[in-house]
């Protein structure tokens, strides 16, 4: 399956980021703003895997997911031309949210580690609503 380790569990996503230039500052560490945005992608793309574009959910369902909550944890930084990979994990699902895990590797070593609560909402009235079922139910077969 696209995105997924050899050695990885099989209820985690990877998706393999290189830092560029634009990531980072005059020495070289990517901006903490970036970290957000590697997370942002791999969770984009393990739905994508999944068989759900962003825009056909909204077209389909007329529903968008929101971040509503991160805690994060720096602990060490990521440089200019770094092979990156980010690692996502359901850490929990109800109704209308879900939290990830997700963590940025640099050769095995962790580097970054945040829960993220996203929120399916929508898209005209920006209200909570329910999962559509067949997101529930992909997303399930990945839950911890």
């Amino acid at each position: 399956m696209a995105g997924m380790s050899e050695n990885m569990p099989t209820d985690q996503f990877a998706w393999p980021i290189r830092v560029y230039y634009e990531d980072s500052d005059a020495g070289g560490i990517v901006y903490h703003s970036q970290y957000l945005n590697f997370m942002e992608r791999a969770r984009t793309e393990w739905l994508r895997s999944l068989g759900f574009e962003q825009t056909e959910l909204t077209a389909q369902f007329g529903i968008i997911f929101v971040v509503r909550n991160i805690q994060i944890k720096f602990k060490k930084p990521a440089r200019f031309n770094d092979a990156i990979v980010v690692h996502s994990q359901i850490a929990s699902m109800g109704r209308s949210r879900m939290v990830f895990e997700q963590k940025i590797f640099r050769d095995g070593q962790v580097l970054t580690e945040a829960d993220v609560e996203v929120v399916c909402i929508d898209a005209v009235n920006y209200t909570p609503v329910t999962i559509p079922v067949p997101i529930q139910q992909s997303m399930k077969k990945m839950e911890q």
